[in-house]
């Protein structure tokens, strides 16, 4: 790696495990001390690796700074000093090194914990992500305002709101109670899971940050699986779900940047040891006599890494289509469905079904009926696609419907 990406790539995976570990020894009410000294670090970093070169191992030089800064914070600060020094000597030995832990152990064990502060109720989905993309992800201001298509003093906003409102309600940086667990990890999986598809479902074209925006929310998720205590299955399945979608991350787009539907995509560019990673975690996801949505939405996953249209592979994506709708209602979950149903009944059928809904503000809802009347009815098929064109926002969406309108 260029020394001039270092740093940029040390700061997206070491900044994450400093604050997590610096939060976890102070408390979330001083996030800000914990990320001033990691910031701190990274500064000194930048300065001293220019002049005097990279050190040997610059992961251990920054967890190295990032101690010895914390250290001296707690020097000079009487009344943090006074709080946290009696829990650090009750529960470390006596010895300064192990003052601020940042072993392997202690970092999982501190960016676990952070997961459940991160997405504590308390606080609003939008500023969860945002939380989760600065503290768990590394995500700078920047990248999160590129995710939310925001700028960075809204971002900025929603962080301090965020942080205010946790310090005020005194969340501690624990793993809930065992009888506790599911509640709360309801909220965790949903923001994940929200994360994954603000990368999977972008509305604007960046792959490589949009990739990791996918990749950190199945390393987060993962960390869950090695917990013994939120090893559970709907955890299984969202990281099966996870799984089985970036299996088919490098055909969703052409070489010229522009999206390809499903059933045009190159099977070869699709990974398979993604989706037999999937496949095993769906049969974990299987222990246990709980049904989540992340369950369903796997096995339509599961199938759709089948690209034959086999009646039984189109029956089995629309049964999981209307428990789906069963157990969580969503208009674009009945759009889909309309989809499965042309697979596996008839376009006919699907057409009721689709207007029905009359989404018609939905560029998504335009697009599906013109594909499914291009067939049938070109006069209808070209409406629905030029609303679509009039309604997408993305560039790659207008391309895409342009494509479709020209092949009319």
């Amino acid at each position: 790696m260029n020394d001039d990406k270092l740093i940029p790539h040390l700061f997206r995976t070491e900044y994450r495990k400093i604050v997590a570990v610096l939060c976890k020894t102070f408390g979330l009410e001083h996030i800000e001390i914990a990320e001033d000294i990691a910031s701190d670090t990274f500064l000194q970093a930048s300065e001293t690796w220019g002049i005097k070169g990279l050190p040997d191992n610059p992961a251990a030089w920054l967890n190295t700074v990032a101690k010895n800064k914390a250290r001296n914070y707690l020097k000079h600060n009487k009344i943090l000093l006074d709080k946290i020094m009696p829990g650090i000597k009750y529960s470390a030995p006596q010895t300064e090194e192990t003052t601020i832990d940042l072993s392997a152990e202690n970092i999982r064990d501190s960016q676990l914990k952070m997961m459940f502060a991160v997405c504590h109720p308390c606080i609003g989905t939008e500023a969860q992500i945002a939380l989760a993309l600065r503290v768990l992800c590394g995500f700078g201001i920047d990248e999160i305002a590129s995710a939310f298509l925001t700028n960075k003093a809204t971002v900025n906003k929603r962080l301090v709101r965020a942080k205010d409102k946790l310090r005020r309600e005194n969340i501690p940086i624990e793993l809930p109670l065992p009888d506790e667990i599911n509640n709360r990890l309801d909220v965790v999986l949903r923001t994940l899971y929200l994360l994954y598809n603000e990368g999977y479902y972008a509305s604007q074209n960046e792959n490589i940050l949009r990739k990791e925006l996918c990749y950190e929310a199945m390393r987060l998720t993962f960390s869950l699986i090695e917990n013994e205590q939120t090893n559970l299955p709907q955890v299984n399945a969202l990281f099966a779900l996870m799984s089985f979608h970036a299996s088919r991350f490098e055909a969703r787009f052409n070489e010229k940047g522009e999206a390809v539907l499903y059933d045009e995509q190159d099977e070869a560019l699709w990974d398979k040891k993604l989706i037999q990673q999937g496949k095993y975690f769906l049969q974990q996801s299987s222990q246990g006599g709980q049904l989540s949505k992340y369950h369903l939405e796997a096995g339509i996953a599961y199938w759709h890494t089948y690209k034959e249209n086999t009646k039984e592979k189109w029956e089995n994506i629309l049964q999981l289509y209307n428990q789906l709708l069963m157990l969580e209602y969503s208009p674009v979950i009945a759009l889909n469905r309309t989809y499965a149903l042309s697979k596996a009944n008839s376009i006919d059928e699907a057409i009721a079904e689709a207007e029905k809904l009359e989404l018609n503000h939905s560029h998504l809802y335009h697009s599906l009926l013109g594909e499914l009347y291009k067939n049938k009815n070109t006069q209808k098929a070209a409406f629905h696609f030029s609303e679509a064109l009039g309604l997408a926002k993305a560039p790659e969406d207008k391309q895409l419907i342009q494509r479709k309108i020209d092949a009319l």
